[in-house]
């Protein structure tokens, strides 16, 4: 999971954007992202055939209207009353706009509605700023995972939530999200599921 925070290169807007489930024809742009995100032991493609027909899965793509091109994606797996996010990523060209927030908080808001009550993920011990997003959402490191990544042998923390459905997390929610809309200009991104 990737999102650093370098100054954006190319600026959005809520307007900008939408949100919608996954699709197949997504893949070759997903691929561009995916292969600079996550280096030489990113997911194949037919990793991401596969999880868009898993009946677990739930994946989005974020696409900026005015280009007509996905800019970022995201997706977790649903398992009874955990939601485990699988992916975050976001074009290199757009980074430092709050869209891997942005994606995170279109997750948040569907496990709300799919009576998830917690959502774990793992992210590299040295991606800082991923970390700072997560601890935001009141996400809590829980340990480590020994040279979980390939590519560079690196460990990865396991970060997990308290129950989203709490009132504690549900205030910290909300006060973000509302912070996330003034930063993209009022409101978040259409989001069709």
């Amino acid at each position: 999971m990737t999102e650093t925070s370098n100054p954006p290169r190319q600026s959005v807007q809520a307007e900008d954007l939408l949100i919608r489930r996954m699709r197949t024809s997504d893949i070759p742009e997903v691929m561009l992202i995916e292969s600079v995100s996550f280096g030489a032991h990113h997911w194949s493609a037919e990793s991401f055939g596969f999880e868009i027909k898993n009946q677990i899965g739930r994946y989005y793509s974020l696409i900026h209207k005015g280009l007509n091109r996905l800019i970022g994606y995201c997706g977790y797996w649903l398992i009874l009353d955990e939601a485990h996010i699988t992916t975050i990523a976001v074009d290199k060209a757009f980074r430092g706009n709050g869209l891997g927030e942005v994606l995170l908080v279109k997750m948040l808001d569907r496990m709300g509605t799919q009576s998830v009550k917690w959502a774990t993920l793992e992210v590299r011990a040295s991606n800082f700023s991923a970390q700072q997003l997560y601890y935001k959402y009141h996400f809590k490191s829980m340990g480590t995972r020994p040279h979980y990544y390939q590519d560079t042998d690196e460990d990865a923390l396991i970060m997990t939530t308290d129950n989203i459905l709490s009132k504690e997390f549900r205030q910290v929610f909300r006060e973000n999200r509302v912070q996330l809309m003034e930063r993209l200009g009022g409101k978040l991104p259409e989001g069709a599921d």
